[in-house]
């Protein structure tokens, strides 16, 4: 058994550090050894790292991504509370609604919504010429106006962490709070709010994290707004004339600092402290019917909120697409867009097969991997799992451009050439960086499954002589049902919609549907890309959903069987 998980254990660490350790450490070399270059070597250039300071636009970059990260997580996490307290407490019509928005704000990728918003909100969108409404071009596309876009953005991911977390009322310790004379604030503040910390604190994380590395929403808005942030800028760097592999090092470093800072003061902040109330006399709250003044007040915020964070950069997305104009003030009713989309030589469809394609192979294989990781984290004693519990986590930390010029250089090198394993320029390469992005949202998902699966049900059943496969296969496997049918799915979205690895990867003559997108708005095309945007995250979401629902025939049979 020892053995077997030895085998496997090396195993995920090899794979990890091909697909996580390597491009890092690849892209920070490139600081002292520009283009990975032996004969470029220079220590010297160490004194480009301090440069950062001292050039305007690389300080112009690095500071924007630090205001922006850390207003957009301050006011991300205040909404995300008060959105899951009202949700969690009460019970109003539009209650359901709310998750809805958020799960679809969740995987939705960030350049979609930036789009979106910039064809209503720009000098001759929506809200200027049809709506007439004053000053919102330049409030916009501002740093509060982009704060608050990057706000409705990225909040989903910190409500859902603490909805979980609201949901479980620590009854036995707030009745014995109580009985010893405490109020309901004070309860609130030394009992509940305390055992709420990590789930604020991950949510937090989440949202800086998605921030300061985020490509698509940077890329979009900075062709209207000129507001480079270092995602924009490293590739910048990378793809621009000349190229300069030093620069994308040194502010890439500063990206990745950046992001272990953050995980470094959330850990001080968090300590040895323990949180584990679950088993401490918890009950899920129920929510109750507020009265009808108050119920009022909460259903009309709530759809208004909903409409302003999703409605209005879909539904912009939705009506451009049948604009003749790359402007809404001179907007003509057309369906030229669509059947371009539908009738250019099929490239879209091209686009969505590529697509589709590099995430089924990366779900299946981060599958594997992801599977394989959780259950050492699990339950195994191999000595270097919380090694593998940190590649993991450097891997989802780590932003895609990032990670995406990492492989330019691991993968573009002249001896790999003669092996072969020149990867870049070839689509291959495109299914690495997929899966490095999919195995850590697989991993965590699944290890908060493993997590309720008791250990002891995996030993019984190997007293009564299963092997670790046959365990695996009518043990774990059908507990774990739901929590791997929800990240293949995670994982699989994710891929398919990934802007940043895909437009710095892509081979000649293999596009996207992000990369089919991102050129058509760049072409200043905006009609043609808001179609696209429609027929093409349709087609994805429709296959999404029957995947979903095939996943899960097998559960739904057994449910029935059951009942």
């Amino acid at each position: 058994m020892k053995l077997k998980e030895n085998i496997t254990g090396f195993g995920v660490l090899g794979i990890l550090t091909v697909l996580v350790l390597l491009p890092l450490a690849a892209v920070l070399a490139q600081v002292v050894c520009p283009g990975l270059s032996p004969d470029k070597f220079d220590a010297g250039n160490l004194r480009l790292v301090l440069d950062v300071f001292v050039r305007p636009l690389w300080k112009k970059a690095f500071f924007n991504s630090a205001g922006l990260s850390l207003a957009t997580t301050v006011f991300g996490l205040l909404l995300a509370g008060a959105l899951a307290h009202v949700r969690v407490r009460y019970d109003f019509p539009l209650a359901r609604l709310l998750d809805i928005v958020s799960w679809i704000l969740m995987i939705m990728p960030s350049f979609i919504l930036a789009q979106g918003w910039v064809f209503f909100a720009s000098g001759n969108g929506i809200a200027s010429s049809w709506l007439h409404i004053p000053g919102m071009s330049s409030f916009l596309f501002s740093f509060p106006g982009l704060v608050c876009v990057m706000v409705l953005c990225k909040y989903p991911m910190a409500y859902v962490a603490i909805k979980a977390a609201l949901e479980w009322y620590p009854a036995r310790l707030v009745h014995a709070a109580r009985m010893n004379g405490a109020s309901p604030l004070r309860v609130w503040r030394t009992v509940q709010m305390p055992l709420c910390l990590p789930a604020y604190f991950s949510a937090a994380m989440l949202i800086f994290m998605d921030t300061v590395g985020d490509y698509g929403m940077s890329s979009t808005i900075t062709a209207v707004y000129a507001f480079p942030t270092l995602p924009y800028t490293i590739y910048s760097a990378i793809c621009s004339s000349p190229v300069r592999f030093d620069m994308a090092g040194v502010l890439s470093m500063y990206l990745v600092v950046m992001i272990v800072v953050a995980m470094g003061l959330q850990f001080c902040a968090m300590g040895r402290k323990r949180f584990d109330f679950l088993s401490c006399g918890t009950e899920r709250v129920t929510p109750r019917k507020p009265g009808p003044v108050k119920g009022a007040v909460i259903t009309a915020a709530s759809g208004i909120f909903c409409l302003a964070a999703l409605g209005i950069p879909v539904g912009s997305n939705f009506i451009m697409s049948f604009s003749d104009s790359f402007s809404i003030q001179k907007f003509r009713f057309t369906l030229d867009n669509y059947r371009g989309v539908l009738e250019l030589d099929g490239a879209l469809l091209r686009g969505v097969q590529n697509s589709l394609s590099l995430a089924a192979v990366a779900a299946v294989i981060g599958l594997l991997v992801g599977f394989a990781a959780a259950y050492l984290l699990t339950y195994s004693r191999f000595k270097l799992k919380r090694l593998i519990d940190l590649l993991t986590l450097t891997a989802m930390a780590v932003p895609g451009v990032v990670l995406g010029i990492g492989y330019i250089f691991v993968w573009n090198q002249k001896w790999l050439a003669s092996v072969g394993l020149n990867l870049y320029g070839k689509p291959e390469i495109l299914i690495l960086a997929s899966v490095a992005s999919a195995v850590p949202l697989i991993n965590r998902v699944l290890v908060g499954g493993m997590s309720k699966v008791p250990e002891q049900l995996l030993t019984a059943s190997q007293i009564q002589g299963a092997g670790l496969a046959r365990r695996i296969r009518t043990v774990l496997l059908p507990l774990l049902h739901s929590s791997t049918v929800s990240a293949v799915l995670a994982a699989f979205g994710g891929s398919v919609f990934n802007l940043a690895i895909t437009t710095i990867l892509y081979p000649p003559n293999f596009s996207t549907l992000p990369v089919y997108i991102s050129d058509a708005y760049n072409d200043l095309k905006f009609g043609y890309a808001a179609a696209a945007t429609i027929v093409g995250g349709t087609f994805i979401i429709g296959i999404m959903l029957i995947l979903e629902f095939v996943l899960n025939i097998g559960k739904r049979k057994q449910n029935a069987d059951n009942t």
